[in-house]
């Protein structure tokens, strides 16, 4: 005895039928649409580069390094070439660069007005920043790099995590002893001590002075310039209270402290505010020094 199936109707017949070739279509759509955006952007590309030739340009060597992508987790460097204009800055250059070329190119800026600190950066082998430094000063090719002695995040930005520690380490903050009396009552500083700590003020933590620091890239534990000319902002403070000063001599004073600085004047060549790190380090030994010898 035979068994005859049930006959399939024409719908499912046919909806059996389109499912496979409806996949296949989309997966050609998306091909097409992934080749029209290659095509379009390199097209871009060319107009931006035909454009170029009859302008003045830059010829950039940026740092590249990714290491969330197989193909990009060995540095490397990738050439940008960049119309010029009056005034241009690095930090112009690298925008236009990642706005026209490669939108994966990644840096950190913020103001572009140098008090951010954000966009340092070693351009062509000295500590920099780009929103402060013209490109018109510079030779070419122009050498873009992560700052030294850092762990490199991707292609421009590095941790600032263990910078920031060390910050944190020399408790950056005013403390005192004695308050006023009255509820607003002005804790009063002398017009001399505030010109004797006004420099130490300007200190935008960019790390720069850090970056540059030949005994910071050997002692991973040292304070480092940017920490200490912090100490030093509030130990010199004449409204600093006894009690904290002693104790912020103290950090300053243990190994990896004030006593490291070898009077390279690294940090202070390549500061953007023109502080005198160096001096200030070397006035903290000096009070380290007298801080001792009242107990001798």
């Amino acid at each position: 005895m035979s068994t005859q199936l049930p006959d399939q109707t024409e719908d499912e017949s046919s909806a059996g039928e389109a499912e496979p070739t409806s996949a296949a279509q989309e997966r050609r759509m998306a091909k097409k649409r992934e080749r029209a955006a290659e095509r379009d952007e390199q097209r871009q590309a060319e107009e931006a580069e035909a454009a170029l030739a009859d302008e003045e340009t830059y010829h950039l060597k940026v740092f590249r390094y990714d290491p969330e992508i197989e193909g990009k987790k060995e540095p490397r460097f990738d050439d940008f070439h960049v119309p010029y204009h009056k005034g241009m800055t690095v930090l112009d250059a690298l925008m236009y660069a990642r706005d026209t070329y490669d939108s994966s190119l990644t840096f950190r800026h913020s103001c572009r007005q140098a008090v951010c600190g954000s966009d340092a950066m070693f351009v062509n082998g000295s500590q920099r920043l780009c929103c402060k430094t013209q490109l018109s000063d510079l030779d070419e090719p122009v050498r873009i790099e992560p700052l030294p002695h850092a762990e490199v995040v991707k292609d421009l930005v590095v941790d600032m995590e263990h910078f920031y520690d060390q910050m944190e380490a020399v408790e950056p903050y005013f403390q005192t002893n004695d308050l006023p009396d009255g509820e607003l009552e002005e804790q009063r500083q002398s017009r001399e001590n505030r010109e004797k700590v006004k420099m130490s003020t300007r200190c935008i933590w960019c790390g720069a002075c850090m970056s540059s620091c030949n005994i910071a890239a050997g002692d991973n534990e040292y304070l480092g310039p940017a920490a200490i000319n912090k100490a030093y902002r509030f130990t010199m403070d004449e409204r600093e209270g006894e009690d904290m000063k002693q104790q912020r001599l103290e950090i300053l004073e243990q190994e990896h402290g004030v006593w490291r600085c070898q009077t390279q004047f690294s940090c202070t060549d390549v500061c953007p505010k023109d502080i005198p790190l160096t001096e200030h380090i070397q006035e903290l030994k000096r009070e380290a020094v007298k801080n001792n010898l009242k107990f001798w």
